[in-house]
């Protein structure tokens, strides 16, 4: 029969056993060899399971910093968006032009302030710079818009990555430049 299904395993003899049995195995120092061989190698897979499991479970300090410093990112981003969404939604009042600005500011605030926190925890220095236009041009456009509708626009304002100086330090800074002027004209 010649499409008869063999035997899924057949035995076979080594050649130095004599026939008598399977793979080799009746020399007791071929299957001690053969053991201690497999010992060997399941220890240096276990090994390597084990350290690739607890590397996985134990993050280096440089991965908890990473992690801390994306969370940090991620929380002061989403109060970013909320804050845009929700000052977005003005009620409207009738004049095309100042409802287009009451819900174009708060969008490009909201620009800003994510420009701001990737200033603050991004690593790509291309990504800062753009960054940096990004505050730059939406702080400038905002300006305009409010100019085109007549509002006042202030142009003291800090740039938003500046700190904001107080009021004593402005008057010793003062005072400061005074006395220095006035020793100097000796």
């Amino acid at each position: 029969m010649p499409n008869a299904p063999g035997p899924a395993f057949t035995a076979r003899t080594h050649p130095s056993s004599g026939g008598n049995s399977c793979c080799g195995f009746s020399n007791p120092v071929s299957v001690r060899r053969r053991f201690f061989g497999a010992r060997v190698l399941f220890g240096f897979f276990a090994s390597s399971l084990v350290l690739a499991h607890e590397a996985h479970h134990q993050p280096s300090e440089q991965a908890v910093a990473a992690t801390i410093s994306e969370k940090s990112f991620l929380q002061e981003n989403e109060a970013a968006m909320t804050k845009m969404m929700n000052d977005m939604a003005a009620k409207p009042t009738g004049d095309i032009d100042r409802d287009f600005v009451a819900m174009m500011t708060p969008h490009h605030q909201g620009a800003i302030d994510m420009a701001v926190i990737e200033l603050r925890y991004g690593k790509s220095e291309q990504l800062r710079r753009i960054a940096q236009e990004i505050i730059v041009d939406q702080m400038q456009e905002i300006a305009a818009m409010k100019l085109a509708i007549g509002e006042r626009v202030s142009t003291t304002a800090p740039a938003p990555t500046q700190s904001q100086p107080s009021p004593a330090a402005d008057n010793h800074h003062t005072d400061m430049h005074m006395n220095m002027s006035t020793g100097m004209k000796k």
